[in-house]
């Protein structure tokens, strides 16, 4: 079933951000922030943190082999 809402201009303007940002639709946005708990602000610092890590790809910033044992070395302790 497909519902319309009416959002406050500042609402909308987030959503439309974030969907510019993730590629999503509008729909989806808000379907997650309903069903899933994820705020806006959950999805906005996401895909905030998504576009740095790619940022960081593209100027070849990559973890170290050490520094990957590291990690995969504290969990397998567990």
């Amino acid at each position: 079933m497909k519902s319309t809402i009416d959002l406050p201009d500042d609402l909308s303007r987030r959503v439309d951000l974030i969907a510019q940002r993730t590629n999503l639709t509008r729909s989806r946005i808000v379907e997650d922030a309903l069903a899933y708990g994820r705020s806006l602000a959950w999805q906005e610092q996401w895909a905030a943190g998504v576009k740095a890590g790619l940022d960081d790809a593209d100027q070849g910033n990559f973890a170290s082999e050490e520094e990957i044992a590291a990690v995969l070395n504290r969990y397998n302790q567990a």
